[in-house]
């Protein structure tokens, strides 16, 4: 029997799925990474938050906290990133 040379030129279906997924290792690892993601969350939904009283910004609070108790730290004025200092012409940088 004779085969075409059409026939031999087009590589088999499972050959031309195999050159385009990634190597078994990565496949793997990466298996391995969505394992170990679904029981880490999986701890942290059991465990619950670390923080009972934190809420997140602009969440919407229940119980009876007053609307002093913000979370404020009154009397820390001055505590973001200092101003530039303008530089004289002509001085080195």
């Amino acid at each position: 029997m004779s085969s075409s040379s059409a026939d031999r030129s087009r590589p088999p279906l499972r050959q031309a799925v195999t050159r385009l997924l990634p190597a078994r290792s990565v496949i793997g690892f990466l298996a391995l990474l969505v394992v170990l993601g679904m029981l880490s969350y999986a701890a942290g939904t059991a465990v619950g938050p670390v923080a009972p009283g934190l809420h997140p910004a602009g969440g919407t609070r229940t119980g009876g906290s007053t609307p002093a108790d913000d979370g404020d730290m009154g009397g820390m004025h001055g505590m973001g990133a200092a101003a530039p200092r303008p530089v004289p012409v002509g001085a080195p940088r």
